[in-house]
């Protein structure tokens, strides 16, 4: 069955072209090829509206439009005030409510369920089973996204963009797997994500009461496991290497992320005031540290905050952030060119409650249930993406990847070699609502297929029974919260279903994934 799948999905790209007649060359996932052939007509009149508008911008500005993709930490859907959270929660958050309705706010964003995981996603454009790289990391492990993987850093700066990134890179610890050599410029990264800010105040509180009270301390983790927690980051330029950040923001503490978020956006908009009359157009990656279980002391006790929640603080930080940023494009006189993605990595994580992102969907971080992997998502752009809009559509993290490369013109630099989960959005931000080009996607978690969405169908994945299908079906429209899964009154969407799921395969029998490099099954939380 998989050979036959085989040869038809070949023959559809020989009769179409790689995807469909528009002279892509990179291969999507099996799924989107029916999809495409189907849609094929209107999509070629959506891109000839798509095409103008971005020629236009091009004659406008001379160069291509500058993007920036801001990626936020277990944040959970509903957690902000476009969504019903912000000060209702503790957490105000007026400018980032403020962008959504200025541009677009995405109701059915999705990512993965995790952070390192989203990061591979949207670094890649690709799923993380087919990267080799199947887990969270941890101080101390030797295993990272892998070299011979296409970052978008390295498709735009082979399309002649500047690249910058700030934040929790979290896809490997060694030099080979660093952003600067990874197509990026220019890096000021930490290495982990905000646990190990805490182990060692832990260790010296004493009190049992810190969340990692059994932590023995730097030196006798070091003499116990050889790993050393000495340095919490690294600032990297391209062909130079890297050195260690200095003082508070590179040092782990409880501390060291507010310091560190507070250097990233001086520096961050030092940057992009410098690149702003460039005869280049820019990419910058910021993955912020919010929300990562630290508070802010600037904001710890500020009217409104939930000071309890040290997260809500830090969220309050973070509008802050985000305001400076907007108000330098402004400034520089380059909104109109810039293209501003904000999206969270996962959903909310309780482990440390009531230091926590908060969710009304079923699950949390780690789950591929909606609450785990249905994230708050807007782009804003000023002149070419309407203001006010909330589409009905979905989209997944994988798609920026795509998105990023079309908007560069360097589509034809994405690898064939590989399938490209992502789908190219630029139709849904600048035609808006019913435009995305997506209507499936594959919930993995660790190396295992644990849901599908169809259209307005999501699939939990579970054991055949009987003969019959191991098929939840929840109408997540309807039924967003996953609440009533049924098989018998979804059996017309079942055959649907199994064709996707066997085009997929067919996809990875043609182009298997990535060996990864840990032994297999020694990643024991896949999800964490």
């Amino acid at each position: 069955m998989k050979t036959c799948l085989s040869v038809a999905l070949g023959m559809i790209v020989l009769l179409l072209g790689p995807l469909g007649g528009t002279g892509f060359a990179f291969q999507p996932d099996g799924p989107f090829l029916a999809y495409q052939e189907r849609n094929a007509a209107q999509w070629a009149k959506d891109d000839e509206q798509i095409a103008a508008k971005l020629d236009a911008l091009q004659k406008r500005f001379g160069k291509r439009p500058n993007i920036i993709y801001i990626l936020t930490d277990d944040i959970g859907w509903g957690e902000l005030g476009w969504q019903g959270g912000g000060r209702h929660r503790g957490a105000p958050t007026p400018t980032l409510d403020k962008l959504a309705f200025e541009g677009m706010r995405f109701w059915s964003a999705y990512a993965e369920p995790s952070c390192t995981p989203t990061r591979i996603a949207l670094m890649t454009g690709r799923h993380p089973v087919r990267t080799g790289l199947l887990s969270v990391l941890w101080p101390g492990q030797t295993d990272g996204l892998s070299p011979d993987e296409t970052t978008i850093a390295e498709i735009l700066s082979d399309a002649d963009y500047h690249t910058a990134m700030w934040g929790k890179w979290h896809l490997g610890d060694e030099p080979q797997f660093a952003p600067e050599n990874q197509g990026f410029d220019y890096a000021y990264y930490g290495l982990f994500n905000g646990a190990p800010d805490w182990w060692q105040a832990s260790y010296e509180d004493k009190t049992g009461t810190f969340p990692f009270a059994d932590f023995p301390g730097y030196d006798e983790y070091l003499a116990r496991t050889g790993i050393d927690l000495s340095i919490g980051g690294y600032t990297g330029e391209k062909g130079k290497g890297r050195k260690p950040i200095e003082g508070l923001a590179g040092e782990l503490s409880p501390e060291r992320q507010e310091a560190f978020e507070n250097a990233s956006i001086e520096q961050m908009t030092a940057w992009i005031k410098d690149k702003a009359t460039s005869d280049k157009p820019f990419f910058v990656y910021w993955a912020s540290y919010a929300l990562q279980i630290s508070a802010s002391q600037e904001f710890l006790n500020a009217p409104g905050v939930d000071k309890n929640n040290r997260q809500a603080s830090f969220m309050v930080l973070h509008n802050k952030h985000v305001q400076m940023l907007l108000d330098t494009l402004k400034e520089e006189g380059i909104a109109e060119n810039t293209l501003v993605v904000w999206i969270s990595d996962n959903g909310p994580m309780y482990a440390f409650w009531p230091t926590s992102g908060y969710t009304l969907l079923r699950g949390s971080k780690g789950d591929v249930l909606e609450g785990g992997v249905r994230v708050p998502a807007m782009a804003w752009w000023p002149g070419m993406i309407a203001p006010g809009q909330d589409p009905d559509d979905f989209w997944h993290v994988t798609d920026l990847f795509t998105t990023a490369a079309r908007l560069a013109g360097a589509t034809d630099k994405i690898p064939s070699d590989r399938v490209t989960d992502g789908i190219d959005q630029t139709g849904l931000f600048l035609l808006g609502d019913g435009h995305s080009r997506r209507n499936y996607i594959f919930y993995y978690s660790g190396d295992h297929l644990g849901a599908i969405r169809y259209e307005d169908f999501k699939i939990h994945v579970k054991a055949a029974h009987g003969g019959l299908p191991g098929m939840d079906f929840y109408n997540i429209r309807r039924d967003p919260g996953e609440k009533y899964g049924q098989l018998y009154p979804a059996l017309f969407a079942v055959t649907p279903v199994q064709l996707i799921l066997r085009q997929h395969k067919g996809q990875i029998a043609k182009f298997p994934h990535r060996p990864p490099d840990a032994p297999e099954g020694s990643e024991l939380t896949p999800h964490d």
